[in-house]
C-alpha cells in the first residue's frame, strides 16, 4: 500500500510510521512526505530516511485555491492508495478531498466528534472533561467530521497542562496511526481496501 504523508511540523507521528516500516512491522511504502512550508523537521527526517519529499509552500501562492491545486497535483503524482494527514495544519479544499475521496486519513488529538478543530487538547481541558483521547478518521470536506476508524481514550490527570496532556495523547496517537495503517495495508493486500466516503 502506497502512502503519501502530509506534515506541517516535526513529524513525530510520521517517525512512528517510518520506524514501524523499517522494523518490518508495517507493510506500507511511504512514497513521499509533503509539507505546506519549507524547513519542517518532518521533511528533514524523511529525507534523512531516503524518502522522497516535496514542499508546496502556502505562502508562495497568490490564493488558497492556487495552493490547493498545486498540493493536489503534487500528491497525485505519487499515485497513493492512502494520503495521511499527520499534523498537517491546513484545511484542504473540496477539490483535494474529491481527488482523494475515501483515501484521505487524518489524526486528531481528541475523541471526535467532541472538540474538532485546531485546538482539540486545549478545548477539552477548558471544557473540563476528565477523559479525552485521539481519533483516526477518514477526512471529508468538513473540519474533523469524516467517518471514524479508530479511537483511544486518554485520562486528563490532576495538574495536567495542555502540553503534558498533548504529549501523552501523542504517544497513543502514534500507536493508533500505525495499527490503523497496518489494518488498511492488510485490507489492501487482499484487495478489500475500498475508498471510504
Amino acid at each position: 500500500m502506497r502512502i503519501v504523508v502530509l506534515v506541517s511540523g516535526t513529524g513525530s507521528n510520521l517517525q512512528a510510521v517510518i520506524d514501524a516500516v523499517t522494523a518490518g512491522e508495517l507493510d506500507v511504502e511511504i512514497a513521499a512526505v509533503g509539507a505546506d512550508r519549507p524547513g519542517t523537521y518532518g521533511v528533514e527526517r524523511s529525507a534523512a530516511a531516503g524518502i522522497d519529499t516535496f514542499v508546496v509552500d502556502f505562502k508562495a501562492y497568490s490564493d488558497r485555491a492556487e495552493w490547493n491545486a498545486a498540493l493536489t497535483h503534487a500528491v497525485a503524482a505519487y499515485n497513493p492508495d492512502v494520503v495521511v494527514s499527520s499534523g498537517f495544519m491546513r484545511i484542504v479544499s473540496p477539490g483535494f478531498i474529491e481527488a482523494f475521496e475515501g483515501k484521505y486519513l487524518n489524526t486528531h488529538p481528541a475523541l471526535l466528534p467532541a472538540f474538532p478543530g485546531a485546538h482539540g487538547v486545549r478545548d477539552a481541558m477548558a471544557y473540563g472533561v476528565k477523559v479525552t483521547g485521539c481519533t483516526v478518521h477518514w477526512a471529508d470536506a468538513g473540519v474533523d467530521t469524516g467517518p471514524i476508524i479508530a479511537q483511544e481514550a486518554v485520562a486528563i490527570e490532576d495538574g495536567d497542562t495542555e502540553e503534558s496532556l498533548h504529549e501523552r495523547i501523542k504517544l497513543v496517537e502514534r500507536r493508533l496511526l500505525v495499527s490503523t495503517l497496518a489494518v488498511l495495508a492488510a485490507e489492501h493486500k487482499t484487495g478489500q481496501l475500498a475508498p471510504r466516503s
